[in-house]
């Protein structure tokens, strides 16, 4: 398995129009738990964040593989969501992609009011916007294309 910052050796890159499964994984493991994928080629990065480099770089990625790629990502759910947002971005469908979640970790909460994406620890109902300090409810809706949970106003009623 790679490292994000080793370079591959000549000739193990991903090769232009790779049709096979992509298997990246986040944080401490490498590990991506996809031992069979069905005696189709495969390809294995392991980054310690889905940092903007790291995204740039799977990017990269998708956009020269083929129709009919698989992904899988394993990691800590902020790091899988942002890197599925990319694939989706790349025209990866959701039947392409398969989440592996092996950690709990913060869940990300996108504010419509000033465009900014908060992280939330607690798991609470409510969280405050670091872009524009706005109390926002947090809803159960999950934007892939974000790789963050809806929030609006909390007491925008009151306000009026």
């Amino acid at each position: 398995m790679r490292s994000a910052s080793t370079p591959p050796a000549a000739g193990n890159g991903l090769e232009p129009g790779f049709r096979g499964v992509i298997c990246v994984s986040f944080g401490s493991t490498g590990d991506t738990a996809v031992p069979d994928t069905d005696g189709q080629p495969r390809y294995d990065l392991h980054f310690e964040a889905a940092t903007a480099d790291t995204l740039l770089e799977l990017k990269s990625v998708f956009t020269s593989s083929r129709v009919g790629v698989r992904l899988v990502l394993a990691g800590p759910p902020a790091d899988i969501r942002a890197a599925a947002a990319v694939a989706a971005d790349c025209g990866l469908l959701g039947e392409e992609v398969t989440l592996l979640s092996q950690e709990t970790g913060p869940r990300f909460v996108y504010c419509p009011h000033c465009l900014s994406t908060t992280a939330d620890r607690t798991g609470g109902t409510e969280v405050t916007c670091h872009g524009c300090s706005t109390v926002l409810a947090v809803t159960d809706h999950f934007s892939r294309r974000r790789g963050a949970y809806l929030g609006y106003s909390a007491h925008a009623e009151e306000a009026a």
